[in-house]
């Protein structure tokens, strides 16, 4: 007979757990297999007689085993004395659950224990130093009642723990109990789980944890460290968990996976994954190493997979995870730039950017008629619309799309007050963006259009309305873009750093300096434009000082400063 015996707790798929007690009998294990009282008679029935060739397999009393209830432990309990008492060879004793799978041939884990005679493994940690639990409970979980099941009983079970907290009401911990957390499927030696189960002060212990919340996670854990001789605080059981506190499932594609950890037992198994059962109840151990069990080599892979579970990928939505906001990494695949009233400045802005930098340059994307893709494009990659009405449909979707379809390429596009705002505090707080902004320039066309004088200023007044609710955006704490701000007359003042600047970030590496100036607009009169403006009424406050008439002694506001290309 194997120093190893099983306690096996039965739940469902009563077909794959008939195959793993044999799998454990056939190494000479001996069983103790706990079914559910929620199983019905029949199928506890068949299950007794598929195994019924097994003289080494006992059936416990049966509990109902309702999750976070004391129904598990008390299962547990029952299947932990049949053993000791059917089997007085048995050394360890090694919880496990229908919907666990040996990973390593038994025989492994046998050597593993017999050199460990007096090692307990049973993951133990006081609350202080746990970082898993989820749910809001840790101290606490210690210090209320929780007669209610939290699954089927949810509204009672929040309602008596708030009303527990308004009242301030603590439970008290039986003398010399320091309460510790940990995985339910532990390996004890005989000595200490005998200890446990035969301590003096067992009715007490059981009276208090009955209450506890979840004490399949405590109560062995805890007792434990009063007992146990020597306690490795690991699991040799491997078990992963979402960020909900859900357990992962492990299917056919996680072979591999499972093989690397090195670990002697996994869950959770999902039942049909034939491969999985056939691999490793067929040839258990194939390609494996007589390694120390290490699930800390496929950490990284459930990291990995957390974040993706959690905040996705930059710019790509995926059909399991409806995206959420302040949860995304970011809402496009790729960095761009926004450039507001630099084509209204510069006559050949578009060209210009496109030639020195090599990215794709569009008009204003999101301009009242269509979309202005570059080179009057009225499709793009991806199938992209320049449509106004699909576009505005959903702003920010349009956006993460053509970052999308295009990456690998760096996109920059036009903005202004003219444009739908819509898309103001998406692109305000995606990492991805550079943003760079002449305020006021939206008057140059209005200094430069033949029209009647009140029509201007009703317009102006309006567009730097809009512009002055979006440079509020620019300048929220919660932005999260690169922002860069010159009002129209100290951009023209010294266009030549802000420039060289947005070709440093837009550019590919090594680019050389700036070595061409896009042509800037004249701005002869512009001056007496603006004052016409306040003379009218409207107040332009955002273009920044423009004089009336320019100081002849000193260089115009609307002429660049001469600059050395080196």
């Amino acid at each position: 007979m194997n120093g190893v015996g099983v306690i096996m707790l039965v739940h469902t798929a009563l077909g794959r757990a008939v195959q793993v007690a044999r799998h454990w009998a056939r190494a000479g294990c001996p069983l103790v297999i706990h079914v559910d009282r929620a199983v019905p008679p029949q199928g506890y029935d068949r299950l007794r007689a598929a195994l019924s060739d097994l003289p080494d397999v006992r059936f416990s009393r049966r509990f109902r085993c309702e999750w976070g209830t004391w129904g598990i432990v008390a299962a547990t309990q029952s299947a932990a004395e049949l053993m000791l008492t059917a089997f007085p060879d048995v050394r360890h004793v090694y919880l496990a659950s229908g919907a666990c799978l040996p990973l390593r041939p038994v025989s492994e884990l046998s050597d593993y224990l017999a050199v460990r005679p007096r090692t307990d493994f049973i993951e133990s940690a006081t609350t202080a130093e746990v970082p898993w639990t989820v749910g809001g409970l840790h101290e606490e979980r210690f210090t209320l009642s929780f007669p209610f099941a939290w699954k089927s009983q949810r509204p009672l079970f929040d309602g008596y723990v708030s009303l527990q907290r308004r009242i301030g009401r603590k439970r008290r911990l039986p003398e010399g109990i320091v309460p510790h957390l940990g995985s339910q499927w532990w390996c004890l030696t005989r000595d200490t789980l005998a200890k446990i189960l035969g301590d003096p002060n067992r009715a007490l212990y059981d009276h208090y944890f009955r209450r506890v919340w979840i004490p399949d996670e405590s109560y062995f854990q805890t007792l434990a460290r009063r007992h146990s001789h020597e306690v490795e605080s690991r699991s040799l059981t491997l078990s992963k968990f979402d960020f909900k506190g859900k357990p992962h499932i492990f299917y056919d594609d996680h072979l591999e996976l499972l093989r690397r950890s090195d670990c002697f037992v996994a869950r959770k198994i999902w039942p049909r994954a034939d491969r999985l059962y056939e691999t490793f109840l067929g040839h258990a151990g194939q390609g494996m190493t007589r390694a120390e069990p290490n699930p800390s080599k496929i950490d990284r892979v459930f990291a990995r997979a957390v974040e993706r579970r959690t905040r996705g990928r930059p710019g790509l939505c995926m059909q399991g995870r409806f995206p959420r906001e302040g949860f995304e990494t970011s809402p496009t695949a790729g960095p761009y730039s926004m450039f507001q009233g630099f084509a209204e400045l510069f006559e050949d802005f578009a060209p210009w950017l496109c030639r020195m930098t090599g990215a794709t340059v569009h008009g204003h994307l999101f301009a009242p008629d269509r979309a202005e893709f570059a080179d009057g494009q009225d499709v793009i990659a991806g199938g992209l619309s320049d449509s106004a009405g699909i576009r505005d449909a959903n702003p920010k979707a349009f956006l993460t799309s053509l970052v999308w379809n295009t990456r690998g390429q760096r996109q920059c596009f036009q903005f202004g007050p003219r444009d739908n705002q819509a898309i103001n505090w998406d692109i305000a707080k995606d990492t991805n963006a550079q943003i760079s902004v002449i305020t006021g320039a939206w008057a140059i066309p209005l200094f430069r259009a033949n029209r009647g004088f009140t029509s201007h200023r009703r317009e102006a007044a309006q567009l730097q309305h809009v512009e002055a609710l979006h440079l509020k955006v620019l300048r929220s704490p919660w932005v999260k873009a690169r922002v860069r701000i010159w009002t129209l007359a100290e951009f023209i003042e010294g266009p030549v750093q802000p420039l060289q600047t947005i070709l440093e970030e837009s550019a590919p590496r090594g680019m050389q300096r700036l070595a061409e100036m896009p042509r800037m607009t004249d701005l002869t009169g512009f001056g007496q434009f603006l004052q016409d403006l306040k003379n009218e009424g409207m107040h332009p406050s955002l273009m920044g000082n423009f004089p009336v008439v320019p100081d002849p002694g000193e260089a115009t506001s609307c002429t660049p400063r001469p600059y050395v290309v080196k």
